[in-house]
């Protein structure tokens, strides 16, 4: 949104248009301010701690008249900070979707007769109830996101309203039983300090949660300057490593292995080449052959990259498969000669992406071969090179999704093929 396109502004307009539409009654409705002030309280103070703090903007939509709970999300919206530019049009935005979000849920809340439930505690007819208004609260968050991603992004619009409301209806529905309890709670004999004393655990989740993803940020900032200050040190193979990370985490998909485990291999692949920055300049930018010490120099560079990453917990299985990519199923491969089922999974897998990447892209010592030569030779080495599920399970995705290779160096520079590379895919460099 930095270059907001003109249309996105228009829609950001309307969008604004109809949050200033939805409090239009405010002057007309018996509306209890003291309780207005202290949500939007509550609600700005939450935005700042952990970010989108739903909770309480459904509190208010199970509490008070619709036009006031659309009042309650604006103040903290428009305070709260945000990331890219321009920062003000972007807290318009904030503000005005959740006003448009949250009136249509007091609405449907309201329009189902369960105006008092929260004082009746009437259970369970009033969780369906107050369902129905979360889901109009989820819907109406996702038409709204999806469709200034279509216009600011050019995003397609039907996938992009599947993804956000596939991803955001769990959490919003969790939320929506917190904002629920609260809104019992304060309407309690105990009044709005119970539903306060309530909020303060959830306000100390939501924060620790929030610092772990802060944390998982940081992790992924750290893999992205160690990948940059690799492909700054061997130009030759620039984009190499978030290509791996690509065809890695086909493979892993592939395999039907489990979303958590897909993006520790994604990592993996990203970082097998990280050990690179501990070998000389000059070899991994030699145009001619290696001699035998040169060689055994580049052949350190999965343990380098081991000691590297082995403190970085988050990782997991993804440091082994930097130490052990250059492993082959018949024992012949390096740094510790490992055979078949001795060598760790995630390693498989980053062996054939590697091999598969290098095959298909140009470099100052090899020219691309075609993807269907590189996936023939892969093939061709299953069984004593690279483990045959592997390298089945890419070729089914290529096959699905495609492969794009990449030309990594000027083309009309290219020698003959290296030795280390004509003979053996996937070979070092």
């Amino acid at each position: 949104m930095e270059s907001t396109p003109l249309r996105a502004r228009v829609c950001i307009g309307m969008v604004a248009l109809g949050a200033l539409c939805s409090m239009h009654t405010l002057p007309s409705t018996h509306t209890p301010w003291w309780a207005v002030a202290l949500l939007a309280a509550l609600y700005a103070g939450g935005e700042r701690l952990s970010g989108s703090f739903y909770p309480v903007l459904l509190a208010g939509a199970f509490l008070l008249p619709p036009s006031a709970a659309a009042l309650v999300a604006v103040p903290g919206a428009l305070i709260a900070p945000v990331g890219g530019r321009p920062q003000s049009l972007r807290r318009v935005w904030r503000a005005s979707q959740l006003a448009v979000a949250v009136w249509p849920a007091a609405w449907v809340y309201r329009l189902l007769g369960e105006r008092d439930a929260v004082v009746a505690a009437d259970f369970p007819h009033v969780l369906v109830h107050a369902g129905a208004a979360v889901l109009a609260f989820c819907v109406v968050l996702t038409v709204l996101d999806g469709g200034i991603l279509a216009l600011a992004e050019r995003r397609p619009l039907r996938r992009t309203w599947h993804e956000l409301f596939l991803r955001s209806l769990a959490p919003i529905a969790v939320h929506g039983l917190a904002g629920l309890m609260m809104a019992v709670l304060w309407r309690s004999p105990y009044g709005p300090v119970s539903a306060l004393l309530v909020l303060l655990p959830m306000c100390v989740s939501w924060w620790a949660f929030a610092q772990y993803h802060r944390e998982h940020a940081a992790h992924q900032a750290t893999i992205r300057a160690l990948v940059q200050a690799v492909d700054i040190k061997d130009g030759y193979t620039r984009g190499h490593s978030e290509r791996v990370g690509r065809a890695t985490m086909m493979i892993a998909r592939e395999l039907g292995l489990a979303d958590e485990r897909v993006e520790v291999l994604r990592f993996a692949g990203i970082l097998h080449d990280v050990g690179k920055l501990g070998v000389p300049t000059r070899l991994l930018r030699k145009n001619g052959p290696l001699t035998p010490e040169e060689r055994r120099v580049i052949e350190l560079h999965p343990e380098y990259g081991h000691e590297m990453v082995r403190g970085i917990s988050f990782l997991g299985e993804a440091r082994a498969a930097v130490l052990h990519h250059h492993e082959r199923l018949d024992g012949t491969g390096y740094p510790y000669g490992l055979s078949g089922s001795q060598i760790p999974e995630s390693a498989r897998v980053v062996a054939v992406a590697d091999a598969f990447d290098a095959m298909t892209s140009t470099r100052s010592y090899s020219r691309a071969r075609p993807v269907s030569v590189a996936l023939r030779e892969l093939e061709k080495c299953a069984g004593s090179q690279f483990d045959p599920r592997m390298v089945g399970a890419l070729a089914r995705a290529v096959d699905q999704h495609g492969w794009h290779p990449a030309v990594t160096t000027d083309e009309t520079a290219v020698p003959a093929l290296h030795p280390q590379v004509a003979g053996a895919p996937g070979a070092p460099r």
